[in-house]
């Protein structure tokens, strides 16, 4: 059982949720349930295949439905759908929705969780004091050392910080955060089942720094923490410079690389896989993947929007809670 909540209802989240339903391959993968509003999807699917949706009252009658998709609705007032609007109560009913989604997979009701995306002002304005997904989730699985990571088939990017300021995420580039996000990114390769992963790690600093010329990050810190992993038995090797790195894990000769701020590791593969990218969340104790990436309020409502990152990522989402166990290294 895999719970995917449908996000902000102004938003693309209905509509790529009808198209992806819409694809029967979808339920040979893994037994879905929405957390959402069933009469918002049954207006996004009017121009798809998918099936109507069936409102149920917990997981395990969710697990019973047949010919239709299972949503939980969780009591929340669904405001007036109007696609493309920013309303608080929208954001809201996708608060209610997470907070059950997250409910159930923390007790184990459900293997996975896949989310559709919330517009952080208006969960803001909600009253929600939240960043967004990852930090809530992380908070209720009292998770601190989570990381941010990319996925788009063979290209795989852990960031050492999510959503924060450039001038604040260099002051987190230090040696002890760079070297548990090469374990976490080991242990999620691991359970993907690759034998040996190969972690490169990106230099910070033009050409990695050439050796000190363009910056000290990489001697001072890069270099122990990719010392203290490869001692640790991890295949880990760098730095590496940046504008390289990434084209080498795309040809296959890295697994994963580490990427030292938000937009060194989201741009290229934003350019390579912007339809296909799976935004995954790695060090939490439950599986949890996402769309890369928001709302798109600007398309919203108009059947232009693309379900291939959340086919992506309820797929990845399968994949993991298939391999339960974490290998360490």
């Amino acid at each position: 059982m895999i719970a995917i909540t449908m996000g902000d209802i102004n938003g693309i989240g209905p509509e790529i949720l009808a198209k992806v339903f819409s694809a029967g391959e979808l339920l040979c993968e893994c037994r879905p349930v929405v957390f959402g509003s069933a009469e918002v999807f049954d207006r996004a699917r009017a121009h798809t295949g998918a099936p109507r949706a069936a409102r149920v009252s917990s997981v395990a009658e969710a697990a019973g439905v047949r010919g239709a998709v299972p949503f939980i609705e969780c009591g929340a007032p669904v405001p007036r759908y109007r696609p493309g609007l920013l309303d608080p109560e929208a954001g809201r009913c996708a608060m209610i929705w997470l907070e059950a989604a997250v409910d159930g997979a923390i007790a184990g009701a459900v293997s996975a969780l896949v989310t559709c995306p919330i517009n952080k002002e208006g969960i803001h304005r909600a009253g929600y004091a939240i960043q967004g997904h990852t930090d809530y989730i992380a908070g209720r699985t009292g998770s601190p050392e989570w990381r941010m990571c990319l996925f788009a088939g063979a290209m795989r990017i852990v960031h050492i910080t999510g959503h924060m300021s450039l001038r604040r995420a260099l002051d987190h580039v230090r040696a002890p955060r760079i070297a548990e996000s090469v374990r976490i990114g080991h242990r999620a390769l691991a359970r993907l089942g690759i034998a040996r992963p190969r972690i490169a790690v990106a230099g910070l600093n033009p050409h990695a720094g050439e050796a000190g010329a363009f910056g000290d990050e990489e001697r001072e810190e890069v270099l122990p923490a990719i010392e203290t992993c490869a001692a640790e038995g991890i295949d880990c090797t760098g730095p590496y410079s940046p504008d390289a790195v990434f084209a080498k894990m795309r040809d296959g000769e890295f697994d994963m690389v580490i990427a030292l701020y938000h937009d060194q590791g989201h741009i290229p593969l934003k350019l390579i896989a912007m339809d296909e990218g799976v935004n995954v969340t790695l060090g939490i104790p439950i599986v949890r993947t996402s769309v890369d990436h928001g709302t798109a309020y600007d398309i919203a409502g108009t059947g232009r929007a693309r379900e291939h990152s959340l086919r992506a990522a309820i797929a990845l989402a399968a994949r993991m809670a298939a391999c339960p166990g974490e290998a360490k290294p």
